[in-house]
Formats: C-alpha cells, structure tokens, sequence
C-alpha cells in the first residue's frame, strides 16, 4: 500500500491528554467492564484476520472483547488528515507503514479512535459493524520485522546467572557501564499460540571429553518485554537520548525460550546462537508508550554505582524513562491441562527494576551510527526483579535445576518438558489511573527431532 506522507510535528510521548482520562467510556459495553485489559483509555494495534479463513491479514485495534477492523474503517471514510493518513497505514498486511509516520501520526489517530469509540460518539453507528469477537480472529506477527535485537537490561538476572558459574564475582564489569546485547533470529519469532519442538544442539555432558548433538534437557523460559522501532535513523546517524522514544512505537510481551545446556557450550566466546534461535514467542497486541504514559515512574541507580556516562542520561529519562509494568509468568502441564487447572503463577515482577531504561538501549544501539528500521524489535532482557519469587526464569529459580519448582499438584519441574505451555501477562493498574493490558503471550513446547 502506497501511503502518502504528511508534514507533522514530532508530539512528547510523556504527556498526558484526553486520551488518558480514567472517567471515559465507551459505546463497547465491554470495554467498560472492570479488571478488561482493553478499555478505551489503552488502544493497542494489532494485526489479524477471521480465524481459519483466507482473508488478508489486517491491523485492527483492541476494544474490550473486540477487534476493530482499520481496513474496514479506511473504507469508510470516517478519519481524514493524518489520523486518516494513519489508518490507510495501519489497514495494511503489517503496521511497518503506520509505525514509520512517528508519534504525531500515532497520536492523532489514537485520539479520533478514543472520540469515536467514546459512548455517545456520532461515529458509533458507522463503527459497528467495523468490530469483530476477539474470540472470532487470529493474529500474526504484528510488523515484517527486519533485525531483532535482545538486550540484557536486569541487573538481578544478571546477577543471579552469574552466581550458578561466578560465585565469587557474578557480575561482570561492564555491565553497570553499557547496555549489553545480541543480534537475535528475526525470523523464528512467532505469535502467542506458537507450538514448537524441542531445539537440537551441541551440548557437553559434565566429564565428557567431547560434546554430543542431542535435544536439549534443559530448556528455560526468559520473561520479557518487546519493544518495537517506529521511524528509523539513517546509516551513520545516531539518535540522542532526548529524541530516542519518538522513535518507538509501543510495547508487548516476549518470551526468549532459552536451551540452557546448549547455551552453556556454544556461547563462549561469542555469545547465544542456537540456543536462542529456534524460538521467540511475542504478544499480538502493541501498547504504544502514549498509553503507558500514567504509568511512567522514575529511573534511578544506586548511589553507590557508576551513573550513566552522559550520552546515555538526561533530565527527562531520570525523571520518567521507566515505566511500572506489572508482570506475571504461569505454566500448564500436560496433567494440569487434562484436569482443566488454570496455569500456576510462579513469576511476579514489575518492569521498574530494568537497571537500563527504552531509551538508554535504543540510544545506545545507535551511538555508532547504526540504521534502525520500521519494525524492528528490541528485547528487553530477562525482567527478573530482586527476589527469587520476581525472577523471570526457571534457572534462577531452580538454581540451575538443583532445587525443583514444585506445583500445586503434586508435579515438579526444573526445566520445561514436552507439552508444558507457559503463559506471560502484563498489565498496569494503580488508583486514579485506569488499568491497561497487554493481553497474554503464550507458547508451548512439542517433543523434539532427532536427525
């Protein structure tokens, strides 16, 4: 889709509007119903179409238990200027197009969606038959996502993987310095809902003089958050801190499987390659950081560690570059399925601890001048937080398999096995604020393949 450019001034993602009032309403009765992670103050974009059907992949928009069609919209007339700019945009087979207009075409659009959405809008008649069940749709990976970035940005995560191979000094020294990543696998990130086998690599048994190739005996979960790139910067261009968010579109869930015995042998010296390739689950849904922006809080260090070097601090990142999302991870067994038992919640953490805040990453990741494109995706890191009931990943927590997660039924676990489904949620939600969700990202492990 060809879509014409508009000449629209940059808009601060931190501010509060109209949007964000937690008095609103709106004409989908769902969207009102207490505890819904989609009311009309959160607007997420997502790309979908009719479950088993052959049609055109689509962005739409969450509204309670609903799924507006921008296609359908678009073909009806009801926006013009740029919120009409961004919804010819978003009506597309992927939300590259859209996420490269910037936060003043975001904007816009979020605002006609949020007036025409409200109870009472004039817009309500024409709008109706614009919306589909949630539970009627599918999803696909929101945006072509052309390089995959995963970042390592909890310093308790850090820490606690350092201790099971460095006890006497887990962290190492640059990680207070720079914020540390890896290139990811682009192509293996798959939607919520995403089944896949059991990954197949080197791994050396302990006392072994020589590795062997096996599946993998150790496969782990890392509880993330994914960041997706709005308009990008050219090749040799770095982005300053203070313009850094306006070059993101918005945020969802992410879980970085992790095969913990292949990762032991191949990742020196040159770090994660199949032990992370085979799989990335994300999130449908992409809240956008005008969303979230009543849940900004403050970024702060420890007195005691080194401050930011001044490239990557300012007034505004130390002020709200954090953000309080509340996260959750939950497994289900093959048994617990069969008994129909809900996934048991052993994660509970929140975004706030991140020692390296959106802005810092994407600043850094182009301080030499490297390109970032339209759908790119960031990973956050493992969010684990400063307990062992807030760490994001079953090595942490099972000290490295020495020590078994037991559930409520009676089973244990140290790493996944064959059929387990593990289950993220995310959501904000504090008084004077009205809550926003991410919706869940969940994927399942099938047996392997032997070659």
């Amino acid at each position: 889709m060809r879509v014409t450019q508009l000449n629209v001034t940059q808009k601060n993602v931190t501010q509060l509007n109209e949007t964000h009032d937690p008095a609103l309403q709106s004409w989908v009765s769902s969207a009102n119903f207490a505890g819904t992670d989609f009311p009309i103050q959160n607007l997420p974009f997502a790309v979908f179409r009719r479950s088993g059907s052959n049609e055109a992949f689509r962005g739409g928009v969450a509204i309670g238990d609903a799924v507006l069609d921008l296609a359908a919209v678009h073909a009806k007339g009801i926006f013009t200027g740029p919120a009409g700019l961004a919804v010819q945009a978003a009506a597309a087979e992927n939300l590259n197009a859209f996420m490269a207009l910037g936060p003043a075409v975001w904007s816009a659009l979020r605002l006609a969606l949020s007036r025409a959405l409200r109870a009472g809008a004039k817009e309500e008649h024409a709008l109706q038959d614009c919306l589909l069940p949630m539970a009627a749709v599918e999803y696909t990976v929101p945006a072509n996502i052309g390089d995959y970035t995963d970042f390592y940005t909890s310093i308790y995560h850090a820490t606690n993987i350092g201790k099971l191979f460095r006890p006497d000094n887990p962290l190492l020294p640059n990680y207070k310095w720079i914020p540390i990543g890896y290139h990811g696998r682009a192509s293996s990130i798959g939607i919520s809902g995403q089944h896949f086998r059991r990954p197949l690599g080197q791994i050396m048994p302990p006392g072994a003089e020589k590795p062997v190739l096996a599946l993998s005996k150790r496969l782990d979960i890392e509880l993330e958050l994914g960041i997706f790139i709005g308009a990008g910067n050219a090749l040799g261009e770095s982005i300053p801190i203070a313009e850094a968010e306006s070059h993101v579109f918005g945020i969802c869930l992410l879980n970085d499987w992790s095969a913990r015995d292949i990762q032991g042998w191949e990742y020196q010296p040159l770090g994660p390659f199949l032990a992370k390739n085979f799989a990335t689950t994300i999130s449908p849904w992409i809240v956008t950081l005008e969303a979230l922006a009543p849940y900004r809080t403050a970024f702060t260090r420890p007195a005691e560690d080194p401050q930011p070097l001044p490239y990557l601090d300012s007034e505004a990142n130390r002020a709200a570059g954090a953000f309080d999302i509340q996260l959750q991870v939950g497994l289900q067994t093959p048994r617990m399925r069969e008994e129909k038992q809900s996934e048991h919640v052993f994660c509970r953490t929140s975004y706030r601890h991140a020692y390296w805040t959106i802005a810092q990453m994407l600043t850094h990741h182009t301080v030499n001048g490297c390109n970032l494109r339209p759908g790119d995706l960031f990973g956050s890191g493992t969010l684990s937080g400063p307990t062992l009931e807030q760490a994001g990943a079953l090595i942490e927590i099972t000290a490295g398999g020495k020590n078994p997660m037991p559930l409520p039924n009676g089973e244990q676990r140290t790493f996944l096995e064959d059929g387990d489904t593990v289950v993220i949620r995310g959501w904000c939600e504090k008084p004077g604020a009205a809550r926003i969700g991410f919706g869940d990202c969940t994927g399942t492990v099938m047996p392997g393949k032997v070659v």
